[in-house]
């Protein structure tokens, strides 16, 4: 990776053999139109081979801006995602969930209005849910839905009851885990739930103006490689979710 001046954004990519969503993400991440970021790729146990042909795909200019960080073992999302975070340079920081994408205009517009509300530690993209069909290597969209379309604004009080924005659509300043720490690696899912409830503790945020930017993949009914936490870990979502509110309110 060049070592030239430090990037604005440090875009943290975890995968694990899904190739596929890996390719789809990384080409998402290329269509930005604003061009100073970094991608650091956290592979989480995967075949590092694959992961290098699929950066390499990408071309001489994406593989520069590009840190692979592959672990001989899963070590799990979080693990995943600090590392990610300690590997990064930019000032403002974003978790690119690998089936997950943005409009192309994201990271500018996001990056542009905390520059202008230097006030603000963070901002939060409305979100649309895409629900999508895997059809061999390529995806067949279904249906899409606004997610929490009836809130104003992403409120401690609201995301005490359950996690009201995801990684795709948070964009935030590095100096947050300096204030809070990094993720809780403990916890087998929910992890950016528990670092949110710690920032909207000690700050107010709002919604980026303008309609939704990011695209929250989800696919009903598939499991393994091709499962979306929230569904393919149902279980342990409920488990979590309801240890974390009990400790949110102790708190």
């Amino acid at each position: 990776m060049s070592t030239t001046s430090s990037p604005l954004v440090s875009i943290i990519v975890r995968t694990k053999d899904r190739p596929t969503y890996l390719r789809r993400a990384l080409r998402d991440i290329q269509a930005q139109s604003m061009p100073s970021w970094e991608c650091v790729l956290v592979n989480d146990g995967g075949d590092a081979a694959v992961v290098a042909q699929i950066v390499d795909e990408m071309g001489e200019s994406f593989r520069a801006k590009t840190t692979v960080i592959d672990s001989s073992e899963s070590r799990g999302r979080w693990r995943s995602a600090n590392a990610g975070v300690l590997a990064s340079r930019g000032d403002l920081l974003i978790l690119h969930d690998d089936d997950d994408t943005w409009d192309a205009d994201f990271l500018e517009r996001a990056a542009d209005y905390l520059s202008t509300h230097p006030e603000r530690v963070a901002v939060v993209s409305r979100i649309e849910i895409v629900w999508e069909a895997r059809d061999g290597d390529d995806f067949t969209e279904e249906r899409r839905e606004l997610f929490q379309g009836h809130l104003t604004a992403p409120s401690l009080s609201d995301t005490l009851l359950f996690n009201r924005f995801v990684p795709i659509g948070f964009l935030y300043r590095r100096s947050l885990h300096e204030e809070h720490g990094l993720y809780d690696e403990s916890l087998p899912v929910v992890g950016d739930w528990a670092f949110n409830l710690k920032v909207l503790s000690h700050a107010e945020l709002e919604y980026l103006p303008g309609g939704p930017a990011v695209q929250w993949r989800q696919r009903s009914g598939s499991s393994g490689a091709d499962g979306n936490s929230v569904i393919d870990a149902e279980e342990a979502h409920r488990a979590g979710d309801a240890r974390l509110r009990a400790a949110a309110l102790r708190d």
